[in-house]
């Protein structure tokens, strides 16, 4: 039997149970990727996210924000984003690009009432985020399903690198109807 980095069907699985993984464990290295836009300024931008779900079958992820976001500006002015994870123990490093469509209001106001209180107030801040404060602490959390947002991310590419003694490669995309194709590291 072969590792699971000796095929590309192989990474496949592996990538896909990995992001599974982040979004059902919160202590896996898959639940906090890297989410990269670039600004309308065009200045990059990178922050860490909460993945949220992982459909493989439809090649999307998600990851929720509040709609007064920098990266809801940046991505209404270009909706695409990188994803970028690093699973140290497998030796993995996961980059995902994604055509994003952000849902707010009704697209998601059956979601936010499952959403526990605790988590419901990262949704709402006055003064909205990224606004100057006089104060560390010059904010109030006021929750509300008006600020929630979904980014829905729509996998476009993803590129697999395995670091292991000999390093592998393989990239995936969906005009390619995600047949694997192995790349130099």
């Amino acid at each position: 039997m072969s590792d699971w980095f000796e095929t590309t069907d192989g990474i496949w699985d592996k990538l896909w149970g990995t992001l599974g993984r982040g979004v059902a464990d919160a202590k896996h290295p898959a639940r906090r990727p890297t989410f990269a836009t670039v600004s309308p300024e065009g200045w990059p931008e990178a922050r860490t996210v909460v993945l949220r779900s992982a459909d493989r079958a439809a090649g999307i992820v998600t990851v929720h924000t509040d709609l007064f976001s920098d990266k809801i500006k940046s991505l209404r002015a270009l909706p695409r984003a990188g994803l970028h994870i690093w699973d140290a123990k497998q030796n993995l490093q996961i980059r995902l690009q994604a055509e994003v469509t952000i849902l707010s209001g009704a697209q998601t106001r059956e979601l936010w009432d499952k959403i526990p209180d605790h988590a419901q107030q990262s949704y709402g801040v006055t003064p909205p985020p990224g606004q100057p404060i006089a104060t560390a602490l010059d904010y109030v959390k006021m929750p509300d399903p008006e600020t929630f947002a979904v980014l829905e991310c729509h996998v476009t590419t993803i590129d697999a690198v395995h670091l292991g003694t000999d390093h592998r490669r393989a990239s995936f995309s969906r005009d390619r109807h995600w047949q694997g194709q192995w790349l130099s590291p």
